[in-house]
């Protein structure tokens, strides 16, 4: 089983969030960010010890685990924590396996690629950078980088809109489904496939269940043609309704699994044996590799 979406902060990065006294930052294990509420993060699930044994338990051989984007780190120019987090990941054990992030204000190509080639199984970027056909075009430089070297990039949802009492859930489940519902049509509309007809594309938590309005795309006359085999979507905080109606539009091999781990965990999609396999394994496969290209990890066939 291949899980393409988790989160797991190394020590390294934990103590970089605590030396800083702005937002985002970290006063023992109590997170402040700039747009959402404190919120209390349990030690066990940056334990790496306590990962490993609960990804051998699940059978997961590869678990691939992103900066989180909400946190506003790419935008901050703090050159010390993103490499924080790019060295603490890099020594994570088996099963683990890391997106690469990166400084938004000044990108750094070269730097992209050199992590891309020691490790790194793709480029993690944030939604709410991604909402219109010119943000897209903003990144087109990285795009390329990423497509000359048949590296996937995973949408992710990035900061949160401060909403005045608002409750806790409302940022994952209002904000950051707007965001990656905005990115997905927004990469229709700036044409990326016709600009990078090669670049795996995988939007996180079904896109905020984007494809699902594709109806009303085509009641107000707009078209999208074939199913991408390039373009996929995880699982992430979804279940079978969500799920079932996705791969109803996109097809059941656009599907990946992802569980967002540690703030959720692996669903039930009811979607049969053959099916299940194929979301947990054949699709997150061929997105982190390729089609037709054997991986390098162990355990994964």
């Amino acid at each position: 089983m291949i899980d393409v979406h988790q989160h797991l902060w190394p020590a390294e990065f934990v103590d970089r969030l605590r030396a800083r006294d702005t937002a985002p930052y970290l006063d023992g294990w109590t997170l402040h960010t700039a747009t959402e509420a404190p919120y209390e993060i349990d030690p066990a699930a940056h334990a790496i010890d306590k990962r490993v044994a609960l990804e051998q338990d699940t059978g997961t051989t590869l678990a691939v685990v992103s900066l989180s984007s909400p946190l506003g780190i790419e935008h901050l120019g703090d050159h010390a924590l993103l490499d924080a987090w790019h060295i603490g990941a890099a020594a994570l054990p088996e099963p683990f396996k890391a997106w690469a992030s990166v400084d938004l204000l000044e990108s750094d190509l070269e730097g992209v690629e050199s992590l891309l080639r020691n490790g790194f199984l793709g480029l993690q970027l944030p939604a709410h950078v991604l909402g219109t056909p010119g943000g897209w075009a903003a990144q087109s430089e990285l795009l390329a980088t990423l497509e000359r070297l048949n590296k996937p990039i995973l949408v992710h949802p990035g900061i949160a809109q401060p909403v005045e009492a608002a409750p806790g859930w409302w940022a994952p489940v209002v904000d950051y489904a707007n965001q990656l519902q905005a990115a997905w049509w927004a990469w229709h509309a700036y044409g990326g496939r016709r600009e990078f007809p090669r670049l795996r594309l995988c939007f996180a938590a079904a896109a905020g269940l984007a494809p699902v309005h594709h109806e009303r795309l085509a009641a107000r006359g707009g078209r999208l043609g074939t199913i991408d085999p390039n373009l996929y979507v995880d699982t992430s905080s979804y279940g079978p309704q969500g799920i079932d109606a996705v791969a109803r539009i996109l097809g059941i091999d656009q599907v990946v699994h992802g569980t967002d781990r540690p703030y959720a965990g692996i669903t039930d999609h009811r979607q049969g044996a053959a099916a299940t396999a194929v979301i947990r394994h054949d699709n997150p496969h061929r997105l982190l590799y390729g089609a037709g290209t054997p991986s390098p990890e162990r355990g994964v066939q």
